[in-house]
C-alpha cells in the first residue's frame, strides 16, 4: 500500500500504462462496438503547457475511456487522475496509472486535492483528467454539475490549458453499445483565475454543455460519417446467430459481413 502522502508522479509506472492499456482495450473492444468522435472534437492542444481536461461522469465506462483516449491522442504527456480515496485503498495497483485518492466531503481532502493538483500541473507536459461533476450524473442533467475543486484548478496552475470532453453511450444497429467522445475548444486557466469563482464556475459549466449538446445531436444522427472511429470493437451478433451467419455466407460463396449494418463499420 503506497503511503497517504506519496506523489502520484513518483508512483506513476510507465510499464503499468502500458499492460493496463492492453488489457483496458480488450475488454472495451470485447464489450462494445466502436470509441467514435466526431470529426470537429478531436483533440488539438498547444504542447508545452499542463492541461487540464474535464468531463462528465455518466457511466462505469468513462475511466476506461479516459485510459483508451490518453494513449492514443497524448501518449507522449503522463497523465493523472483523481479519484476516491476509498476506491484506491481497495485498488491501490491504480497509483500506477496515475490515479491518486481524494477524500470527499471534508475540508482536508478538498486541500490535499489541490495540493496534489499543484504538483502535477507544475510539469509542461503532465495533464489531469478529471469528471467534472464528482459522481455519476446523466449526460441529460442540466444544469451540468461541477465540483467546486475543479474551479479551484485555474488559481494553482494559471499556466494550463483547460478544456471540456464530452461522453455519450448509445446503442444503434448492433447488439453492442456506441461509445462517443468529443473534445472541445482550450480555455486559458489565467484568463479563468482572472473570474470570481462564481463566474469561472459558469464559464466551464457553458463549455461542457456546449459541446455535450453538439455531441448529443450527433449521436442523434446516426450517421457514422460524422465521426471517427478510434478504437474498433466488437461486430455482429455473436453466439450461434453469428455462427450461422457465417455458414450461410461460406455455403453463397459470398464475403461475410460481421456488420448488422453495413454503412455503420468503423473506419
Amino acid at each position: 500500500m503506497p503511503a497517504a502522502d506519496a506523489s502520484p508522479v513518483a508512483l506513476r509506472s510507465e510499464k503499468a500504462m502500458a499492460f493496463f492499456h492492453v488489457a483496458f482495450g480488450r475488454t472495451f473492444a470485447g464489450s462494445m462496438r466502436a470509441l467514435r468522435i466526431p470529426h470537429w472534437g478531436l483533440p488539438d492542444y498547444a504542447p508545452g503547457r499542463p492541461l487540464v481536461i474535464y468531463a462528465p461522469h455518466p457511466s462505469w465506462w468513462d475511466a476506461i475511456l479516459f485510459m483508451l483516449l490518453l494513449r492514443r491522442y497524448f501518449i507522449s504527456r503522463p497523465a493523472f487522475l483523481p479519484m476516491d480515496a476509498e476506491a484506491i485503498r481497495k485498488y491501490p495497483f491504480m497509483t500506477k496509472l496515475g490515479v491518486f485518492g481524494v477524500e470527499q466531503g471534508s475540508p482536508r481532502g478538498a486541500v490535499r486535492f489541490l495540493h496534489t493538483a499543484g504538483q502535477v500541473l507544475a510539469a509542461p507536459q503532465h495533464m489531469l483528467w478529471m469528471n467534472a461533476p464528482g459522481r455519476f450524473v446523466d449526460v441529460r442533467e442540466r444544469p451540468v454539475p461541477i465540483t467546486p475543486g475543479l474551479v479551484r484548478l485555474a488559481e494553482i496552475a494559471p499556466e494550463a490549458l483547460i478544456a471540456p470532453l464530452a461522453f455519450e453511450y448509445a446503442f444503434w444497429t448492433e447488439k453492442q453499445a456506441e461509445a462517443f467522445a468529443a473534445f472541445g475548444p482550450a480555455m486559458q486557466a489565467s484568463t479563468l483565475a482572472a473570474m470570481d469563482r462564481q463566474a469561472r464556475a459558469e464559464c466551464m459549466r457553458d463549455a461542457l454543455t456546449a459541446v455535450m449538446d453538439r455531441l448529443a445531436q450527433d449521436v442523434i444522427s446516426r450517421d457514422p460519417a460524422r465521426f471517427t472511429a478510434a478504437i474498433d470493437g466488437s461486430k455482429g451478433m455473436g453466439g450461434l446467430y453469428g455462427a450461422w451467419q457465417y455458414l450461410r455466407a461460406m455455403i453463397r460463396g459470398e464475403r461475410y459481413a460481421a456488420e448488422h449494418s453495413p454503412g455503420q463499420k468503423a473506419d
